[in-house]
C-alpha cells in the first residue's frame, strides 16, 4: 500500500515555523540598517542602504536554502528512498533582482512635484512617512527573495530527482484565499510546472512526493476543498473573489 504523505503537521509545520522565525530574523537586520538612511543626504546615502540589504538578503536567502535541502533530505529519507542524490542548493537572488526590488519599495521616497498630475497621494506624504512605508514594502520584498530561495531548493530538487513525482502546497491555517485555493489542488504540480507563486509575506511550503507515496489534503485543507467546490469552481473568472467571501462567511 502506497505510504500517504499530506501538507499539514509533522515536517511541512516544521520547515514553515523554521521559515517563519528566519523571516524574524530577517526583519529584524533589516530595520536596523533604517540608520543609514539620512533623510536630508538620500541621494549620497541610499546606495549604501542598497548594498547593506543587498548583504542581508544575501546571508538569509543562503540559510533559507539550506533549511530547503535539509527538509527535502528529510522528506527523501522518510519516503523509504534508497538511492542518493545531493539537493542543488540555489544561490541567493542575482543582485540585480533585489536592487530592482528595492528600488521599487523605496520609489516613493524621492521628491515629485506635488502639483504634477503624475504624483500619487503616496508621494505627496512627508518623507518621514513616505520613508515608514518604504520600510515597510523592503520588508516585505526582502522577505519574498529570501524566502523564495529555499521554496526554488525544494522545487529544483524535484525536477531534478527521479525519485520525486511532484510536489504539493502546502498552506498555514491563517494563509490568504489565493494560497489556499491553489493548496487544496493537491500534488498536481510537475517537474516541469512553472515557478512557485508567492507573494509578500507569503510563508506556504513546497512538499515533494515521491514514488510510492499518495498525497492527501490535511483535514484543514479539505474544508477549504469543499468550499471551493461549492462556491467559487463553477464560477470561472470570478473564482478566486468567490472563494475569498466563502472563506470569511463559513471558514
Amino acid at each position: 500500500m502506497a505510504a500517504t504523505v499530506s501538507d499539514g503537521g509533522g515536517d511541512a509545520d516544521r520547515l514553515r515555523a523554521a521559515q517563519r522565525g528566519l523571516s524574524r530574523l530577517l526583519v529584524r537586520d533589516v530595520r536596523r540598517l533604517r540608520r543609514l538612511i539620512i533623510p536630508s543626504q538620500l541621494p549620497t546615502s541610499m546606495p549604501d542602504w542598497f548594498t547593506a540589504m543587498q548583504e542581508v538578503v544575501d546571508q538569509y536567502a543562503r540559510t533559507s536554502a539550506a533549511l530547503g535541502a535539509e527538509f527535502y533530505d528529510a522528506q527523501r529519507t522518510a519516503a523509504g528512498v534508497l538511492d542518493s542524490f545531493t539537493v542543488p542548493v540555489l544561490d541567493p537572488p542575482p543582485a540585480e533582482q533585489t536592487e530592482s526590488s528595492l528600488r521599487w519599495a523605496t520609489k516613493d521616497v524621492w521628491e515629485r512635484d506635488p502639483d504634477d498630475p503624475r504624483t500619487t497621494e503616496a508621494q505627496r506624504q512627508p518623507l518621514d512617512v513616505r520613508l515608514e512605508q518604504a520600510e515597510k514594502k523592503a520588508e516585505a520584498v526582502a522577505q519574498k527573495l529570501v524566502a523564495d530561495t529555499g521554496r526554488g531548493t525544494v522545487q529544483e530538487a524535484v525536477r531534478q530527482d527521479r525519485q520525486a513525482t511532484a510536489w504539493a502546497r502546502a498552506a498555514a491555517l491563517g494563509a490568504c484565499a489565493f494560497c489556499k485555493m491553489l493548496a487544496v489542488r493537491g500534488a498536481v504540480y510537475k517537474q516541469d510546472t512553472a515557478d512557485f507563486q508567492a507573494h509578500d509575506g507569503c510563508h506556504c511550503g513546497v512538499l515533494p512526493i515521491f514514488r510510492g507515496q499518495r498525497f492527501e489534503l490535511s483535514d484543514k485543507a479539505k474544508v477549504w476543498e469543499r468550499l471551493y467546490r461549492e462556491y467559487a469552481a463553477p464560477y470561472s473568472g470570478d473564482q478566486l473573489r468567490r472563494f475569498r467571501l466563502a472563506l470569511a462567511e463559513h471558514g
